[in-house]
């Protein structure tokens, strides 16, 4: 099974994730907007991991003194995917 998704991101620079997730590990990853170099390479690690695993190790990473961050964001995406499947 194949779930596409796209999360609309709240407190980054980031302004939407991309995610597919593909038999029960992620398929791809793409951020629209903020650090283009950092999260390509975000994108490129998570690939092939478990949604789950993603989220433990992803999930309250802080941006300076902001409430959260790219990373976080993506855990919260991916929680998001989960409840889909």
């Amino acid at each position: 099974m194949t779930v596409k998704f796209q999360y609309s991101t709240s407190g980054t620079c980031s302004r939407l994730i991309e995610i597919e997730v593909e038999d029960g590990l992620i398929k791809d990853v793409s951020f629209i907007g903020g650090c283009h170099g950092n999260l390509q390479g975000i994108g490129a690690l998570v690939k092939g991991m478990r949604p789950e695993d993603v989220i433990a190790r992803l999930e309250n990473i802080k941006c300076g003194d902001k409430l959260t961050s790219c990373p976080d964001q993506l855990s919260k995406a991916l929680r998001q995917v989960i409840a889909m499947q």
